[in-house]
């Protein structure tokens, strides 16, 4: 049977995420040891017991989830297991993830990849004044006419498709409020503010993609071979290197078509799907998308251990 690794993006991380692990396995304590010297702070400190506040920000969250999920990866590859993906993919900065665990792509060069992107991001987001809010209970149609009532000349556009009834709007402040209050005289079941720094995957990101292709510019990514990845922005297999690049850079600012990616696999018969790092974000959509497909969620100790019993 065909397997999928899958890996979540922001809004996957708790305080907390990643301490069992690091103090059951030597493999991932060392991994956080590594990233540490990398990102020039105690990563740990933030995953493990640093305020909500902070490690919400866009800046750490990333760096913070890009490692857990590493971590978990490290501990699967060096347990001898015979599970291996012939596809991995990941949502909107999962996506750095997936690359890593295809090896295209080194951990420390993914991990100065993942800094650069949360702080050209958050930068970006400094700069505008745009925020994002999920709808829920719209199809596409019914959501691009709500974007039509409620952006009045300013920016709103759907950029998340994430799983059928759950689109996220990104845009002005204004029009993200108007689009909430709005949304349910659409048929929406409710509108749910996000708490994020700004508007995500549109236009307002153009400065935060243009300092991204600098950074990708010059770092060593390979073509894919024995497994693909596929791609945020048009649900395809990634092609080669410079596909890559070009694909990391447009989904800052173009629509993450996740709810597609997932059909896709499935379309073209991958039956097991394992999400690996913190929380279970995308088990929760995949519920939404193909209610029968079984996915393994493997985000703590706890989960681990009982994932490489079963694998033995």
């Amino acid at each position: 049977m065909k397997t999928a690794f899958i890996f979540p993006g922001q809004g996957a991380q708790y305080v907390g995420m990643g301490k069992d692990i690091a103090e059951q396995y030597p493999q991932a304590r060392e991994l956080f040891v590594r990233a540490n010297d990398i990102l020039g702070y105690d990563l740990q400190q933030v995953c493990f017991e640093g305020s909500e506040g902070k490690l919400n920000a866009t800046t750490l969250s990333q760096p913070a989830i890009f490692t857990v999920s590493a971590a978990l990866l490290e501990v699967i590859k060096s347990s001898g297991i015979s599970i291996r993906p012939d596809v991995t993919a990941g949502l909107s900065m999962g996506e750095y993830t997936a690359l890593y665990a295809a090896g295209l792509i080194s951990f420390e060069d993914a991990l100065r990849l993942v800094q650069k992107r949360g702080t050209a991001m958050q930068s970006a987001a400094d700069a505008s004044d745009g925020s994002m809010v999920s709808i829920l209970g719209l199809d596409e149609v019914q959501t691009i006419s709500l974007c039509e009532e409620a952006s009045q000349g300013e920016l709103l556009v759907a950029v998340n498709f994430n799983c059928p009834g759950q689109i996220v709007l990104s845009g002005t402040v204004g029009a993200c409020q108007r689009a909430a209050e709005l949304a349910e005289t659409h048929g929406a079941i409710k509108a749910v503010p996000l708490s994020v720094a700004g508007a995500f995957h549109s236009e307002m990101m153009d400065p935060a993609a243009d300092e991204l292709s600098k950074a990708l510019a010059g770092c060593p990514i390979k073509d894919p071979t024995n497994i693909k990845v596929i791609a945020n922005i048009h649900a395809e297999y990634y092609t080669d290197s410079n596909d890559i690049r070009h694909g990391l850079v447009r989904q800052l600012v173009q629509p993450i078509l996740w709810q597609k990616c997932m059909e896709k696999l499935l379309a073209e018969g991958l039956e097991n799907f394992y999400e690996i790092g913190p929380g279970r974000v995308l088990t929760g959509l995949m519920k939404r998308i193909h209610r029968r497909t079984k996915v393994t969620n493997i985000s703590s100790a706890e989960s681990l251990q009982k994932f490489l019993g079963s694998a033995e």
